[in-house]
């Protein structure tokens, strides 16, 4: 029987919230000082009507902070007027150069604001975790950043030398399967097997960075059970209901399926536009590591040498860590530094 488990780690500028099943990561939610209440999913605000886009039955609404966010309309009832305020929820947050996805609840008045804030990050771990308990201290720290290290990766390992690569584009997720030298003499069945551990990697991993939408399965061999592939999908994918739709495999052995967008990916969230790893994700990391040694040495002089991009992003969440261990941290910015290449020491 399956276990989840849920963790929360809490540092300085950042919370990181992550699921686990059966030991492996399966979600990570990621919350920044700085982030839009308004912006969360399942905030229930007041937004105002900027535009009308009648042809595609959209609506554009200020929601007071942030991005402007698009409302689908019912064609068959009153359409939204330019100007008129109304009461929305997030259903999808903003991700990339698209804003955030409303669901209407009825007129209401004046400016926009929050009105019920989205579930906290505490509540949204508990909904997972079989026994509701959440894990912090060391081990939450541990299993974050397990977490995020796994977030970031594109190879997941299958076993017996097989492996997954998972890549988003602009217009869809590519999940590829490889055999690698795990095929032999029995290739065949080393395909199938390869194949059926994907789906359920695939399905876990795809939790975890955060993305949805198309997703293409590019299987490995040829031949495939069809039937039973797509009964082990729709029970690996079962969790991302409701809303996850799938098409038969096609004869290029391609499994394709979607699957509801809803939260920000943990992806985008610890990238940058160009898809590597953002100077503040960098920064963020490099704190932690300062953490670490001031919880170490209670009395040592702590210096931090970083690209001065990573520098500049550490100074928020490193002036909250001084209120806890004093100004005994120097930050030196080494623009000969590659943008992860930080160093932490103690003297």
């Amino acid at each position: 029987m399956s276990v989840r488990r849920a963790y929360l780690d809490a540092a300085p500028g950042e919370r990181r919230g992550v699921v686990t099943l059966d030991g492996r990561p399966e979600r990570l939610f990621v919350e920044r000082d700085g982030d839009l209440p308004c912006q969360a999913l399942g905030a229930r605000l007041v937004g105002r009507v900027r535009g009308v886009n009648r042809a595609q039955n959209l609506a554009f609404v200020d929601i007071g902070e942030g991005p402007i966010a698009v409302l689908n309309f019912d064609p068959a009832r009153p359409r939204p007027r330019e100007g008129e305020a109304v009461e929305v929820e997030v259903r999808a947050e903003a991700r990339g150069d698209k804003g955030a996805a409303l669901r209407l609840l009825g007129p209401a008045q004046g400016d926009p604001r929050l009105l019920a804030a989205a579930p906290s990050l505490e509540e949204r771990l508990a909904v997972f975790a079989d026994d509701r308990q959440i894990l912090t201290g060391g081990v939450a720290r541990a299993t974050a950043d397990a977490a995020q290290e796994a977030a970031l990766a594109v190879l997941h390992p299958l076993g017996a030398g097989a492996s997954l690569a998972v890549e988003a584009t602009r217009a869809l997720v590519a999940v590829d399967v490889d055999l690698g030298q795990g095929g032999g003499a029995e290739a065949k069945r080393a395909a199938r097997t390869a194949n059926f551990a994907a789906v359920g990697v695939a399905a876990r991993v795809l939790r975890l960075k955060g993305l949805g939408g198309l997703i293409a399965i590019d299987l490995v061999g040829r031949g495939h059970d069809a039937p039973a592939l797509l009964a082990a999908a729709r029970a690996a994918f079962a969790p991302d209901n409701p809303g996850v739709a799938f098409a038969p495999v096609s004869r290029f052995g391609v499994l394709e399926l979607t699957v509801p967008r809803r939260a920000r990916p943990a992806l985008d969230i610890l990238t940058d536009e160009d898809g590597e790893v953002s100077a503040l994700t960098w920064a963020l990391a490099m704190v932690r590591a300062i953490e670490r040694e001031a919880a170490a040495d209670g009395g040592a002089q702590l210096k931090a040498v970083a690209s001065p991009p990573v520098v500049e992003a550490a100074a928020p969440a490193l002036a909250l860590l001084r209120e806890r261990v004093g100004e005994r941290v120097v930050l030196c910015a080494d623009p000969r530094r590659a943008r992860g290449d930080y160093e932490v020491a103690a003297s």
